[in-house]
């Protein structure tokens, strides 16, 4: 299927469309749990406030780092413009935008709770890539990454294991989904 063929009210071949164009979505994970990470690491050496905000502006920075890294290998990088999917990635990325001051608040509560928002933030958000994918694996990330919020919540858990879990979490399903997108490539 090439773009100018693509039939934008199909829904398999607008998700078919966004797969081929960020790699399944697979490296935007795998950034978004490194992130989380380096997050986890400076709430551990430095401070949670510090970590917060490592976070928050490391988190601009994951489509574009995503994006790079996905054309070094091999990775379009982008959907055809007329593509419906990308109307609601987009929304949901504004919805996520919105969803931050929530999380931040809940910071000035208790400083831990703002991993703990976030990871259940960026759980729904997770939700809808299963729809803009055709990836039921997102609804796996999703759940795992809310389950962990709520048992983070419910442990008391600090920032640094809250927010090192959600970046392990998606380090690994960031993985597994870029072998399901090889695999798939693979067999073209």
């Amino acid at each position: 299927m090439t773009n100018k063929n693509l039939n934008i009210g199909n829904l398999q071949d607008a998700q078919g469309d966004m797969r081929d164009g960020y790699g399944y979505g697979s490296i935007g994970v795998f950034v978004s749990g490194i992130v989380w990470v380096f997050s986890s690491l400076i709430v551990n050496y430095h401070s949670s406030q510090k970590g917060i905000w490592t976070l928050i502006i490391g988190g601009m920075f994951i489509f574009p780092m995503a994006a790079l890294i996905g054309k070094l290998m091999g990775i379009k990088g982008g959907h055809n413009k007329n593509n419906p999917l990308g109307k609601l990635a987009m929304e949901g990325t504004i919805w996520m935008i919105m969803c931050i001051p929530l999380a931040y608040g809940l910071s000035l509560i208790k400083v831990e709770w703002f991993f703990q928002g976030m990871l259940m933030i960026i759980a729904g958000r997770y939700l809808t890539f299963a729809s803009i994918y055709g990836i039921r694996l997102y609804w796996v990330l999703g759940t795992i990454l809310g389950l962990a919020a709520y048992t983070l919540f419910r442990m008391e858990a600090g920032g640094f294991p809250s927010a090192l879990t959600g970046g392990l979490i998606e380090i690994i399903i960031g993985i597994v989904i870029y072998g399901l997108y090889r695999y798939d490539k693979q067999k073209i």
